[in-house]
């Protein structure tokens, strides 16, 4: 079972890799075989590739975002839950800002076998809306 501090050490290398433009740095701490699910594929991802195209759009679309760790939760099963922050910017301004509860599952290598992140996304993609046809008038 990690512990407190492992699961905060791990989310303080983990997390800044969500920020910017680089999903090769954050694809790093994935398993050849991760599974991934969050709002935007609710069904899940599995392995390299399809995380490596979904990181590779997302990032690029959102490389200002900021996720920060507000909480960590040690688990029985080789993981830990977090409850995260998010500040996520819809063009030049902070317009989103919202809290998340995340799973990790690592294998023996401690890297992520398993990711899931849940969050309530309505108001982002309503303020994402509203952006584009902004944008397009």
């Amino acid at each position: 079972m990690m512990t407190t501090e492992q699961a905060r050490a791990f989310t303080d290398q983990w997390l800044p890799a969500w920020t910017g433009n680089n999903p090769e740095r954050l694809l790093e701490f994935y398993a050849d075989d991760a599974f991934f699910l969050d709002p935007g594929r609710p069904n899940g991802l599995k392995g390299k590739e399809q995380l490596t195209h979904y990181f590779t759009r997302m990032l690029a679309h959102n490389p200002t975002w900021v996720w920060t760790q507000l909480e960590p939760m040690p688990l029985v099963e080789g993981g830990f839950a977090n409850r995260l922050h998010a500040r996520i910017p819809i063009g030049e301004k902070v317009v989103i800002e919202c809290t998340a509860l995340c799973f990790l599952k690592f294998n023996d290598a401690g890297k992520i076998v398993r990711n899931e992140i849940y969050f309530d996304r309505t108001d982002l993609v309503r303020e994402i809306n509203k952006y584009r046809q902004s944008i397009a008038h």
